[in-house]
């Protein structure tokens, strides 16, 4: 069954439409074909009952041709129909047979075969005033032509119906799909678009007109038109995203070779060498870098972690103490600027739930950055506040141009990559740990006024 039902849906609407068609007119034929042989049928019975009233002498009143009645009286029966002879009306005398048929037909009218004149309608009565049984009849054929001509009619009428149903049918749907052929057609064209690599811009979308809400049609353009949106958000996010993972590896490359290019070269100096004084400053050297690589790939692996989606701790933290330990360390490490704390008024330690360490770890780095690309006599203030802290410095702030990407890895404002300025991981680990504690990170710098605003949404 379902190999041979079709497919396409314009088919499918149009057999249906044809079905509908052809069950109504099926209905209407029916019904109007027993209503009309009803009606006929009783008119027919009249005539029947009319026919039954005997004239003098007890004979019958003849009518139109083919109209019969037979008399029984005890053992004796007779009878006669009308028929036409050379044009002439006549009487002539039913068979035995025929009135063998009648003298079985009860007082409700009924339909007979009588033998050698064909199907009739009957009905017997009684005359009173000799005590004659009567049967009278008259014959089915003009009401079976009536019906037969009537039902040739319907079968006529209804396949011509069909047919205009097929093909009206067929033009309106083709005509009212056409829009989803269009969408068809918009979705082929984006199908054909080479998505598998490079940036990628989906430019096709469903015509406007055909992204009308209040049509099936138009809902389907729309979604069509959203789910296109999607696609292409989603294609130029990936691109983007192997964009930076290609610069990370880049960056991440070029930051470990440097330190191996320096532990190679006073390896191999310490090699030809061989005094203890090279050795020793050759060491020191290794060493120097080791460190650093180890400070790298700590924070790379961390940055790794994260981006996992590996939890961090969870467990109440005191942010007011770790803010005030943290600027401590700063007026130490740093004593030619200026460091202050604003706590709330209230007075109140701050708590919040989250990982202590890598909460030291943001505090850290935004201080250390603070105190390493201002100049001294710069003013850092800490401000703490009932959902996180902000830090604020009055010196030069960022280059502008590194205002939108400041918190992305490996950005530096010294495009010569100078190692005394780190690696440019510090700010992206900031951002990466208060989102893996559901905060966030918020960034304004004008020379003069430099705030970064961490928020931290959850509570022990």
């Amino acid at each position: 069954m379902g190999r041979l039902w079709p497919r396409s849906l314009t088919a499918r609407l149009v057999i249906t439409a044809v079905a509908l068609v052809a069950l109504v007119s099926l209905l209407v034929g029916t019904v109007t074909t027993l209503g009309m042989h009803a009606w006929l049928t009783n008119r027919l019975d009249s005539d029947v009952a009319e026919s039954l009233r005997p004239g003098p002498g007890g004979r019958v009143l003849f009518g139109s041709p083919g109209t019969l009645q037979a008399r029984f009286a005890g053992s004796a029966r007779e009878g006669e129909v009308v028929r036409v002879r050379n044009k002439v009306v006549q009487p002539e005398s039913l068979d035995p047979a025929v009135l063998a048929v009648l003298a079985e037909v009860g007082s409700e009218p009924t339909t007979v075969e009588l033998p050698g004149l064909g199907k009739y309608r009957v009905m017997r009565g009684r005359d009173e005033r000799s005590g004659i049984t009567v049967v009278a009849g008259l014959p089915t054929e003009d009401v079976d032509e009536a019906t037969g001509s009537l039902i040739r009619l319907e079968v006529v009428l209804g396949l011509l119906g069909i047919v205009a149903a097929a093909l009206a049918g067929t033009a309106v749907v083709r005509r009212q799909l056409r829009p989803l052929t269009e969408v068809a057609a918009t979705a082929h064209a984006v199908a054909e678009l080479p998505l598998a690599e490079g940036e990628i811009g989906v430019t096709e979308r469903v015509p406007e007109h055909l992204t009308d809400p209040r049509t099936e049609a138009g809902q389907v353009g729309l979604a069509l038109n959203q789910l296109l949106e999607h696609v292409e958000s989603s294609l130029s996010a990936r691109h983007r995203s192997e964009l930076q993972v290609r610069q990370f590896v880049a960056d991440a490359s070029h930051e470990l070779r440097t330190p191996l290019t320096t532990i190679a070269g006073y390896t191999e100096l310490a090699r030809r060498r061989g005094d203890a004084d090279t050795s020793a400053v050759a060491l020191a050297k290794v060493e120097e870098e080791a460190a650093r690589m180890t400070a790298l790939v700590e924070d790379l692996l961390l940055l790794a972690r994260i981006d996992a989606g590996r939890p961090l701790a969870a467990e109440p933290v005191d942010l007011t103490r770790l803010l005030l330990e943290a600027v401590d360390d700063a007026r130490v490490v740093a004593p030619d600027h200026r460091w202050r704390i604003v706590l709330p008024d209230d007075g109140e330690p701050v708590e919040i739930t989250g990982d202590e360490h890598r909460l030291h770890q943001v505090v850290t780095n935004l201080l250390t950055n603070a105190r390493k690309y201002t100049p001294a006599g710069t003013t850092v203030t800490v401000t703490v506040r009932p959902d996180g802290f902000d830090v604020h410095d009055d010196g030069p702030g960022f280059p502008p141009d590194l205002v939108d990407t400041a918190f992305e890895r490996f950005t530096r404002g010294d495009a010569s990559r100078h190692r005394s300025d780190g690696v440019g991981l510090g700010l992206a680990l900031v951002q990466a740990i208060i989102s893996a504690h559901g905060g966030s990170v918020a960034l304004h710098s004008v020379p003069g006024d430099t705030r970064i605003s961490i928020t931290l949404t959850a509570r022990p």
